[in-house]
């Protein structure tokens, strides 16, 4: 198993940056671009538009940006690293999600912003 370092640096409780280093493996949006959440999980959980997640690796890192690839993705896709919206569950919340627009967690909560 890979360790993901995570860094809170959020106005709420929950994670609004991921540290990714190449060969990590996170969840992300199947979606990819075609998503405006552009939801990234520590955890196999939904996206904010609804979707499942799915298992992705690290393959390049850019300042504010990670390119994943998954099984069934022609190409690796971009995603942002620093989210615009976290989940607002607490420090003990296990969905350690991130999103760039504005929803529902996958624990139920509200997304709340978060300052950067």
């Amino acid at each position: 198993a890979l360790l993901i370092m995570v860094m809170a640096t959020s106005a709420v409780s929950g994670v609004s940056r991921l540290n990714l280093k190449v060969g990590e493996e996170i969840y992300a949006c199947n979606r990819g671009e075609a998503c405006p959440y552009q939801t990234l999980s520590l955890a196999p959980v939904k996206c904010t538009c609804g979707r499942d997640l799915v298992k992705a690796k690290v393959v390049k890192v850019e300042k504010g940006i990670a390119y994943l690839q998954a099984p069934g993705w022609e190409n690796p896709r971009p995603f942002k690293t620093v989210g615009k919206y976290a989940c607002a569950c607490g420090p003990k919340c296990k969905c350690t999600v991130i999103s760039q627009k504005l929803g529902k967690c996958p624990c139920g909560k509200e997304m709340r912003p978060v300052k950067q």
